[in-house]
């Protein structure tokens, strides 16, 4: 049985803190799955980490089904939840409804993610009562660098943090399951957990949070140029990645793979009689 966004309102309330991972492939996911992370988000953030771009706006929803689909495929027992890309859920709600029911039926989520406070209220609403399970966004949201004039902590001044208090408020009311906080002060993101009943699932907003979400990628080390402040490497598979190939460069080249173990046999009186055929 999948985890079901009931479990996941429980857990803050039991104050069982709820752990969050990305993936965007089936074997991934399937990892993911199997060490027992409740929650995987197919994030938007798949453009820069497994399409090359350099921010999430060029993401389309034909690429964000396709991940999803892999994904679902690869997590049986994890509530998945599909992030809805740039512009998908703005121009109208007919639009919103539209493109957030493709994720269920196509991709095969079981919820989806809006960026945004206030301004995606009416949206989330309007899924929430069409039994789309919602998930908000707010603090840093990466869909409006643009306007927010790149990744920056959100939340320091007190007109800002006063409307994140509005905005978590107004998303909770909409009907949202549970908020993400991206690059929130800590004190803040803590003032925002006590005061919501629905859980907080923080991204470099402290550890006062309910739950924790990462990139697949920054935890495991794949990524050595940038390592955002947020992240910890339990792992860096980027050098061992490396070596690995390096290795497997060397032994070609050298003869020395693939030997008797990684290959198949036959008869040899079948070799000979195909040689006599020459």
């Amino acid at each position: 049985m999948r985890v079901t966004i009931t479990e996941i309102k429980e857990m803050k309330q039991r104050k069982d803190r709820i752990p969050m991972l990305t993936a965007y492939d089936y074997v991934t996911a399937k990892q993911v799955d199997e060490a027992g992370v409740p929650l995987i988000l197919v994030g938007d953030s798949l453009g820069m980490v497994m399409l090359g771009y350099e921010s999430t706006i060029p993401v389309t929803m034909e690429e964000m089904i396709h991940h999803t689909r892999a994904v679902v495929r690869g997590a049986k027992k994890a509530l998945v939840v599909g992030d809805m890309p740039f512009m998908t859920y703005h121009i109208s709600l007919s639009e919103a409804l539209y493109n957030a029911t493709r994720f269920i039926q196509e991709g095969g989520a079981q919820a989806v993610k809006l960026e945004g406070g206030a301004v995606v209220a009416e949206t989330v609403r309007r899924l929430v009562d069409c039994g789309i399970p919602v998930m908000g966004h707010i603090g840093l949201t990466p869909q409006s660098i643009h306007q927010l004039g790149g990744f920056k902590v959100r939340g320091k001044a007190v007109t800002e943090a006063r409307k994140l208090l509005n905005d978590a408020a107004v998303l909770e009311e909409a009907g949202a399951f549970a908020v993400v906080l991206e690059c929130t002060p800590a004190p803040l993101s803590g003032l925002i957990t006590d005061r919501l009943a629905i859980p907080t699932i923080g991204i470099g907003a402290g550890p006062d949070c309910d739950g924790q979400v990462q990139v697949i990628s920054d935890i495991l080390g794949l990524y050595t140029d940038f390592v955002p402040k947020h992240a910890k490497q339990y792992v860096r598979l980027a050098g061992e990645i490396k070596s690995a190939v390096a290795d497997y460069v060397s032994e070609v080249k050298s003869m020395t793979f693939p030997t008797a173990a990684q290959s198949y046999a036959m008869d040899e009186s079948l070799i000979k009689q195909l040689k006599s055929e020459d």
